[in-house]
């Protein structure tokens, strides 16, 4: 049974146009096409393709799973046909430059489409995301023959891209990468090594693969700083930017795994494969973390969506589902019994996906907008600001869409009961699928570090002041406002003790780094329900504003979920608080043996 879903355009229109004015948007150079009839226009496309191309091939997706035989990996029923319409379909080229061949639209309309996408089949639309990545890192720092060799061929969508990061003995500390590239005398290297954990590295979607991989010249300085960025083809270029002989890049295994079954991730062995080097010398991390940063906020957009998902599961289970009566008398009394959403605990379940759901959307709206104001405003303090908010943000967006995604999908599980533990409705393929979105790309506990260890000291505290300031006047200047007092109080209270925790932080870490590191989560925790509270209480505002126009349902339910918000998930801010100001010591005086 194919869980229901519906591409949520009604709230993706508020977000973008109501709540963040993305009209502006396209008033930058460059985006001048994107204007609202178009970008609805794309939007209504997109949620049509998910909803009839993708959806169908998630389940069985799953079930199916992906085999390597020979070499060769084949993927399940459907996907190749599905791909296939989608480069038909243009969607590969909606963001990448028309130089190279694409639609030039802003980066905030594809994270939209994105959440459709892997709403609605997250193992199909990681073969496009990645990508996407790809493309960022290339456009980035590559060669103008770089660019124009590989650019287009991803436009089309005849290419794909990887990330090619993990070994054996090294994820997170990529310093530790002992994957070798020799020099050769024609410009190229030979590269030689094992990567493990990549994600769509060997399949026959596309008639080439480009793997971008992270290795050591022979004179590297150890470390992180030691590591340079090549380009690695599946298969050779030719001079006439045809695909040419097997390179030998081979997908020695691939990994069975709890979820996200139909993207295959693969091992991958480098066997004196010839690759080119893209940016700097021992500059390689520098490039990566431009693929790693969108890949980093991708993974926060499948964090929603899979929230998303489960959340319209469980609100059509919950109205049809038929147990005992409300605790307030028979709310059904032609029937046996009522049905589940008329109980409170039901209630807070769905309450908590939507709240949560919604929250992040707007919030990662907001920094994409952000960065596409860091593509393209011609106003170099404008995009300082841009690029600082999305610095601070990405981490927080990362973990925090994650972390409540896969909340929301073990509640709609809960709200199921016993039928969400079994197969046929779906439900519990979402928990596993999104649950690899807390671990890759960083796990959350090392975004928290990058939050609290780089973020917030960096350019002397620059880039909380970009999201602390903003904050505080807007509380300060809705203060007064009658209406909003039920949503401005609690912000208040919020946004207080999230500066509280970074004060302590601030006075705390330095003499003990442990500090930093065991305030780190709840701390990063606290910064996403500050975030997503600041959003929607400016939701709210502009619902309160319009709730008895023509689409009274609608503002009423913003305000009924921004007050929810507020009363039921915000206040966690408090407890976290205390724990971030508890310190590390019972962490760290615990003694090794007695684990």
């Amino acid at each position: 049974m194919t869980a229901p879903y519906k591409a949520p355009l009604r709230d993706m229109e508020f977000v973008y146009y109501e709540l963040l004015e993305g009209n502006k948007i396209s008033q930058l150079p460059g985006f001048e096409d994107a204007e609202t009839e178009t970008v609805k226009a794309v939007l209504e496309e997109a949620a049509k393709f998910a909803e009839n191309v993708f959806l169908p091939l998630n389940q069985s997706g799953d079930e199916q799973g992906c085999t390597l035989e020979d070499g060769v990996v084949t993927l399940p029923d459907g996907f190749k046909e599905a791909y296939d319409q989608y480069t038909e379909g243009g969607w590969t080229g909606l963001t990448e430059e028309p130089q190279y061949g694409g639609m030039g639209l802003p980066y905030s309309v594809s994270v939209l489409i994105a959440e459709m996408l892997s709403s609605t089949n997250q193992s199909l639309s990681m073969y496009a995301g990645l990508t996407h990545g790809a493309a960022k890192a290339i456009h980035a720092c590559g060669t103008d023959e770089q660019k124009n060799t590989y650019l287009p061929k991803f436009v089309e969508g005849t290419w794909t891209g990887t990330m090619c990061l993990t070994e054996p003995q090294c994820g997170t500390d990529l310093g530790l990468i002992s994957t070798k590239a020799e020099p050769q005398d024609n410009g190229t290297h030979k590269l030689t090594g094992t990567k493990i954990f990549i994600s769509c590295g060997e399949h026959e979607l596309t008639e080439n693969i480009i793997h971008l991989v992270l290795a050591r010249l022979p004179d590297a300085p150890p470390g992180i700083k030691g590591i340079s960025l090549f380009l690695v083809p599946k298969y050779l270029i030719n001079d006439d930017k045809s695909s040419g002989e097997r390179n030998p890049v081979t997908c020695g295994a691939i990994e069975h795994k709890m979820g996200i079954k139909g993207s295959v991730t693969c091992v991958i062995n480098l066997d004196d494969a010839e690759g080119y080097m893209i940016g700097e010398k021992n500059k390689g991390m520098q490039a990566m973390f431009v693929m790693m940063n969108s890949a980093r906020l991708g993974t926060g957009v499948q964090g929603m969506a899979a929230g998303e998902q489960a959340y319209q599961g469980a609100v059509e289970y919950a109205r049809d589902r038929i147990q005992m009566r409300s605790l307030t008398g028979p709310k059904h009394p032609d029937k046996k019994a009522d049905p589940i959403i008329v109980h409170p605990d039901v209630r807070r379940m769905l309450l908590t996906m939507r709240a949560y759901t919604e929250g992040c959307r707007a919030m990662t709206v907001w920094i994409a907008q952000e960065l596409d104001q860091l593509a393209r405003n011609p106003d170099p303090a404008r995009r300082e600001e841009a690029d600082d908010l999305a610095s601070l943000l990405t981490p927080v967006i990362k973990a925090f869409n994650t972390d409540t995604g896969f909340d929301s999908t073990n509640m709609g599980v809960q709200v199921f009961g016993g039928h969400g533990f079994i197969s046929e409705h779906g439900m519990e393929q979402f928990v596993r699928d999104v649950r690899i979105a807390q671990l890759y790309e960083g796990t959350n506990g090392i975004q928290a570090l990058d939050l609290v260890g780089r973020k917030m000291n960096m350019h002397q505290g620059r880039l909380l002041k970009r999201f602390f300031v903003p904050v505080a006047k807007y509380i300060a200047q809705e203060s007064e406002n009658a209406e909003m007092n039920e949503f401005i109080q609690p912000l208040s209270t919020a946004f207080t003790q999230l500066q509280q925790a970074t004060g302590w932080i601030a006075k705390n870490a330095p003499a003990n780094p442990d500090n930093a590191g065991s305030a780190s989560v709840d701390y990063l925790r606290m910064f996403g329900l500050v975030t997503v509270g600041y959003m929607w209480a400016r939701m709210a505002q502009i619902a309160l504003a319009k709730q008895a126009g023509d689409e009274t349902a609608f503002y009423k339910a913003k305000i009924k979920t921004a007050r929810f918000y507020m009363q039921k998930l915000l206040p966690q801010t408090a407890s976290l608080l205390a724990t971030v100001e508890a310190g590390s010591d019972s962490l760290m005086d615990f003694d090794e043996g007695y684990f």
